[in-house]
């Protein structure tokens, strides 16, 4: 597996040991730490971009789980999308090809399209597209935003509704997202391994409940106890200029990029993904108070 340090990463470990499988996972020089806490897993050291640690890593290995995936570009690193979503994708599906592996699972992005305007999402289109003409049996996941504690948005915005009287809302507020928990994406990697109806298959990893981020606000708000979330929405306009001035600077929350994306709605059809993989959708509020009560 690669991707085991992030925030879907851990939660996958712990689905595919629930499932009895056991797990090597591709670990990058320092990052060992991240999954302190996790035992009985294997630990390798690679990198998606250096073939040879990935093909030194997949000998034996039946199934290949690529998680490996940026929302931001790094220049002093240069992890770029194209790197890391295509090329480091490219690089991992060859190296499977080339050790044998059964099956392959791969994280793409609701959103990934031919036409899309984000470059976050041409490049995870590009890289699904390099999935679908490699040999080893593929299955593709496109979650939409994915909640759970320690992610990197509801958490954001619980963090904002706890400390500022007013939480600033790019824009109109109306772009409708369809938040999915961490657990049950997990549970759908796990599962995919020895499904083989899922071969071939492309599936929206979504939420039962479409909600505009006006609403998922206080959706987040009802969850810590707020009886009101007071907002002041900032025009997508004043935001722009700022965002592709100041991007590159450590702390400032958008690039262009994500702008483009925030500037979308996020939604898909959640039967497929729920019936599939045999689990009961969660309502968001539910899922929200069970992560943030």
């Amino acid at each position: 597996m690669t991707g085991a340090t992030g925030f879907v990463g851990r939660a996958v470990i712990q689905a595919l040991r629930a499932e009895g499988y056991a797990v090597r996972c591709l670990v990058r020089r320092g990052s060992e730490r991240d999954l302190r806490g996790l035992e009985a897993i294997e630990r390798v050291e690679g990198n998606v971009l250096a073939r040879e640690t990935l093909e030194r890593g997949m000998a034996g290995c039946d199934t290949v789980i690529h998680l490996v995936g940026i929302i931001r570009e790094q220049a002093a690193t240069l992890s770029t999308f194209e790197r890391i979503h295509v090329q480091g994708t490219i690089n991992v599906l060859d190296a499977a090809a080339g050790t044998g592996v059964r099956r392959y699972l791969h994280m793409s992005a609701l959103g990934s399209r031919s036409n899309a305007r984000s470059r976050y999402h041409q490049t995870k289109w590009a890289a699904e597209e390099a999935v679908r003409s490699n040999p080893v049996p593929w299955t593709i996941f496109r979650p939409s935003i994915i909640y759970g504690r320690g992610d990197e948005f509801v958490s954001l915005l619980a963090g904002m509704i706890q400390r500022y009287p007013v939480v600033p809302v790019i824009g109109g507020g109306l772009q409708r997202l369809q938040p999915v928990p961490r657990e049950h994406v997990a549970a759908g990697f796990a599962r995919a391994v020895a499904l083989d109806t899922t071969v071939k298959q492309t599936y929206d990893v979504v939420g039962p409940d479409a909600v505009t981020l006006l609403r998922l606000l206080d959706l987040v708000g009802e969850a810590l106890g707020r009886a009101r979330v007071r907002k002041v929405h900032v025009p997508i306009g004043l935001v722009r200029p700022l965002a592709r001035l100041l991007h590159r600077l450590p702390g400032f929350p958008l690039t262009p990029d994500q702008l483009l994306m925030l500037e979308e709605d996020n939604v898909g059809d959640p039967r497929p993904f729920y019936t599939t993989f045999g689990q009961s959708p969660m309502p968001l509020a539910t899922g929200l108070r069970a992560m943030l009560g």
